[in-house]
């Protein structure tokens, strides 16, 4: 299956702002990239690429005063199967963790682990181990928190949401990377294109959210919010939550004017649809 993805995003500057852009296909995805996956910058200025401490593709830039649009448009190659499942998936003690996932066992920015340590064991201590203990916290989150752009804000976090039961597809996942994590299994948060393929139409087009979680000797992908394995998930960066993997970062003032995103099946016309005037970090 050939999928295209693509955006088109336009702010308008007061003054030159540096920015950081994390808005690449990921590396781990770069094989099956059929065209280039480059981001285009009108009107042209330097930029620079660096990958970050989680192996995110990222652009740094100046952008001068005025309007700045970015943009992309490629072609990825998907195998158009759902994400893979693997109901015998265990658990692995924290001892016996790789050490680069013992970050995703900790607090951070939007997941309050050391507050949920009594709520996760409350809830899920006495679920199989292993991938339906995983399965039950995205039940459980699915079934709780109802999904309404009303409903989002830039410093809503796990307990926030734990507390209110409503959010965007950000902190659907914030809450199961949290309830993931007190119970010792490590959770990172996930960003990039996931359109309706195979699925009912569900509105219009954005970036997604989704959470990966390390059973056996390997992430598995899980979501939260749609709590079903999905056709078309292409991958863009993954951190220890929304906020190590911003879509863009503007040390300044910066005013979104236009946001435009498709992922579709190329032999599919793409639809492209314009988002609210939010912070690109709560897309979903």
């Amino acid at each position: 299956m050939l999928i295209r993805v693509g955006y088109e995003i336009e702010f308008e500057f007061q003054n030159e702002t540096p920015m950081l852009a994390m808005l690449h296909v990921s590396p781990s995805r770069s094989l099956d990239l059929v065209e280039p996956d480059e981001l285009e910058i009108s009107p042209a200025i330097p930029m620079a690429l660096y990958i970050d401490d989680f192996g995110n593709r990222c652009t740094r830039f100046v952008a001068p005063r005025g309007r700045l649009r970015l943009s992309c448009s490629a072609l990825v190659l998907d195998s158009g199967q759902p994400d893979p499942v693997n109901l015998s998936a265990r658990e692995r003690p924290v001892d016996d963790l790789p050490p680069e996932t013992l970050m995703f066992l900790l607090s951070s920015r939007y997941c309050e682990v050391d507050r949920f340590g009594e709520i996760a064991h409350d809830l899920f201590g006495d679920t199989a181990p292993g991938w339906s203990r995983v399965q039950a916290i995205c039940d459980w989150v699915h079934e709780k928190v109802r999904f309404d752009y009303a409903g989002a804000r830039p410093t809503k976090t796990a307990l926030d949401v734990f507390t209110e039961r409503v959010g965007v597809c950000r902190d659907f996942q914030h809450l199961a990377i949290t309830l993931c994590r007190a119970m010792n299994i490590p959770a990172r948060y996930a960003t990039g294109y996931l359109g309706d393929i195979g699925v009912p139409p569900g509105g219009p087009m954005d970036f997604s959210a989704w959470f990966e979680v390390y059973l056996e000797n390997r992430w598995w992908t899980f979501d939260a919010r749609h709590n079903t394995p999905r056709i078309g998930r292409v991958l863009m960066a993954v951190g220890r939550d929304a906020a190590d993997v911003a879509l863009t970062t503007s040390f300044g003032q910066a005013e979104l004017k236009k946001f435009f995103v498709v992922t579709e099946e190329e032999s599919k016309r793409p639809t492209l649809v314009t988002g609210a005037n939010e912070p690109l970090a709560l897309a979903g």
